[in-house]
């Protein structure tokens, strides 16, 4: 017999017990104990499986580990060729002479310009997580060239690919939505780029001035790259560093092979004869690990060490990039197990009838749930499904429904989301400092594309 049923005989009320004892696991042990993440992380999953009635005492180790491969599988791979591609663009000095170029485009003092700009682009054809990758060696780099300006560059490069993500199809979970609704999709990205432009700017530039004149990030050790390293990267002439081209070919290899995924499977068909080549150069997998070969032959060809000299440099990048993915599938093992335990679905069935418009509702639904198990996919998939008999009512257009279950499943990435430990160990920040920029920054977006949503469906219904 389940051991929740036997000890707490919590019946109808398991879902917000799991939920409670979740969340007072996780803030005692990181925040008050301060456990080291992955097992802080491991041993909430397991605290949250054992009062949960869907998984049996016996099976609850089993299920945790089970929560946890999945995610290594999903990003087990991109995260180790990441490290690469970071210590390889960092080391050769690829992304100081990226960051040069941006400088010489956009002057002095733009630099968050332009990385605000690559992300929001970047996040259309390509999941958030994989650009946060790509550009975040290109942040630390300018931090070290600025001497500043760290939190800034960090809210601009996670809210601006955030957004799009949750905003713009075809990223799949508007995708989803559209498809839930059978939504007009050439109208949800129109209305998905008019709500997320100034969701964006508010979230990632207005906040990202504002933080950034309150509290100072240094620059630490991550992804394999010391601070001297860096720093010296920062002092050597340009005619020693990569050409731009040259500099940007990993980025521009994963975002070509990525989206070209993501235009076949849109345009042209998942089942076509094009998807099946594209489904494979395109998988983020294959696509970061192209990447990576990409700027570790540059590293190789600049830094003109010994073949054995440079393997043990990859190695190092990797035994990083291996803490950060541990502690990713944990964070989303945590989530998972949360979802099994009926949190999400608890609190959106209390959530369904609760009075608001619909679009409202819809957005109280999605980031309720977002909250409690972490996951935006899985919050925009309950919250469609949920609404979906309702949306034929709607006297505005259905982009405006996707749009506001879009901002609520971005709102509040904390600890049970993997996206929260991405930024935080990728980016080399505290517990805090992650909360500070990247939670704050998401719960912006959530309210501000919610109102932003709702004042463009009255000016420009599309009805």
């Amino acid at each position: 017999m389940p051991f929740a049923n036997t000890v707490l005989q919590l019946g109808g009320q398991a879902p917000v017990a799991a939920l409670l004892v979740g969340v007072i696991t996780v803030v005692l042990l990181l925040v008050v104990l301060d456990v080291p993440a992955f097992i802080g992380l491991i041993l909430a999953t397991f605290a949250v499986g054992l009062v949960t009635p869907a998984v049996p005492l016996g099976d609850v180790a089993a299920e945790t580990a089970a929560f946890f491969g999945d995610g290594m599988a999903g990003i087990g791979i991109p995260i180790l060729m990441a490290a690469v591609i970071g210590k390889s663009m960092v080391e050769s000095g690829a992304a100081d002479r990226i960051v040069r170029a941006f400088t010489s485009l956009f002057g002095e003092g733009n630099t968050e310009i332009s990385l605000f700009g690559s992300s929001f682009v970047l996040a259309v054809p390509v999941f958030f997580d994989n650009v946060f990758y790509l550009l975040a060696p290109l942040a630390r780099s300018a931090r070290s060239r600025t001497g500043g300006n760290y939190a800034l560059y960090i809210v601009a490069v996670g809210a601006a690919g955030a957004v799009t993500h949750g905003f713009v199809p075809p990223t799949p979970g508007p995708l989803l939505a559209v498809e839930e609704f059978d939504a007009n999709l050439g109208q949800t990205i129109l209305v998905g780029l008019l709500v997320g432009i100034p969701t964006a700017i508010m979230a990632g530039l207005g906040y990202g001035y504002w933080i950034n004149r309150r509290m100072t990030i240094p620059l630490r050790d991550a992804m394999g790259t010391t601070v001297d390293e860096l720093e010296d990267v920062a002092q050597t002439p340009v005619g020693q560093l990569p050409g731009v081209f040259e500099s940007l070919l990993p980025i521009l290899l994963a975002v070509v092979l990525v989206g070209a995924d993501t235009t076949v499977d849109t345009f042209v068909g998942e089942d076509s004869a094009p998807a099946a080549v594209t489904s494979f150069v395109g998988d983020p997998n294959f696509a970061l690990t192209a990447a990576a070969i990409a700027a570790a032959l540059t590293y190789f060809r600049i830094s003109a060490v010994d073949r054995e000299t440079f393997a043990d440099e990859l190695t190092e990048a990797l035994k990083s990039g291996g803490n950060i993915a541990a502690i990713t599938a944990a964070g989303g093992a945590f989530g998972v197990m949360l979802e099994t335990a009926g949190a999400g679905e608890y609190i959106a069935n209390a959530l369904e009838g609760v009075g608001l418009g619909l679009l409202v509702t819809a957005w109280v639904i999605a980031a309720a749930v977002r909250v409690v198990q972490g996951s935006a996919t899985v919050a925009i998939v309950t919250t469609a499904g949920i609404t979906a008999p309702l949306a034929g009512d709607l006297s505005v257009n259905l982009a405006y429904l996707v749009m506001v279950i879009g901002a609520g499943a971005t709102f509040c990435s904390w600890y049970n989301d993997s996206g929260f430990w991405i930024v935080k160990e990728i980016g080399g920040l505290t517990q805090t400092e992650t909360l500070k920029t990247w939670t704050v920054a998401t719960i912006l977006i959530g309210i501000t594309g919610l109102l932003n949503a709702l004042v463009l469906s009255t000016v420009l219904p599309l009805a």
